[in-house]
């Protein structure tokens, strides 16, 4: 099992997840490092692993079921909800077909979800899953993610009252990185000016 934040980082870069580069990201922030954790679905042992470190950060909060985001978040949740026992549901986008329903899986009104997903730049992605959630009359007050990027999300959602929780924050990954010279010191030192920057 990983234990540290070197080995889940050098684990993550050596499947791809972490990029170095030029990158628009869905925020439309331009980034010298783009980190697609939808790449985890091929690697299982890795999935696993960050369940495992999801479900330990989440044993501290208090929730009835675990609410996904799609796309990137949702099989991270599904593993997360194996490894915990805990019931899963997604908000996703109403079609024109089916049974028309903005929340996926069981829930009750006044039930309390614990919003999951891969990362977090700024807050506005996790603010749109929050909605229909909260219009379905669940309670939502935490955010857990991976990776914080370090680039105003926590500020964001507190804004709106929610709290952020992240297992790592993107400085400790380059930090790993470049212990572990996967990295340069000079990739390391333009993401960090960058995150300081942005």
């Amino acid at each position: 099992m990983i234990q540290t934040t070197r080995q889940l980082s050098d684990a993550l870069f050596d499947s791809g997840c972490i990029q170095f580069g030029a990158f628009t990201l869905k925020s439309g922030l331009a980034s010298p490092i783009y980190i697609d954790l939808r790449l985890l679905v091929s690697h299982p042992p890795l999935l696993r692993e960050v369940a495992h470190a999801l479900a330990e950060a989440a044993h501290e909060l208090e929730f009835d079921r675990i609410a996904a985001i799609p796309f990137a978040g949702l099989p991270i949740g599904v593993a997360m909800a194996l490894e915990m026992e805990r019931p899963l549901i997604y908000p996703r986008p109403v079609k024109g077909h089916g049974l028309r329903r903005a929340i996926e899986g069981s829930f009750e009104p006044g039930e309390t979800a614990l919003v999951v997903d891969d990362l977090i730049s700024r807050g506005g992605s996790k603010l749109e899953a929050i909605a229909p959630l909260e219009e379905a009359g669940i309670t939502v007050r935490d955010v857990l993610v991976l990776i914080d990027r370090k680039q105003g999300g926590p500020e964001e959602l507190a804004e709106q009252g929610y709290r952020l929780h992240a297992v790592f924050c993107l400085p400790e990954i380059l930090d790993a990185l470049r212990e572990s010279a996967r990295i340069t010191p000079g990739q390391h030192d333009e993401v960090t000016a960058y995150l300081q920057g942005s």
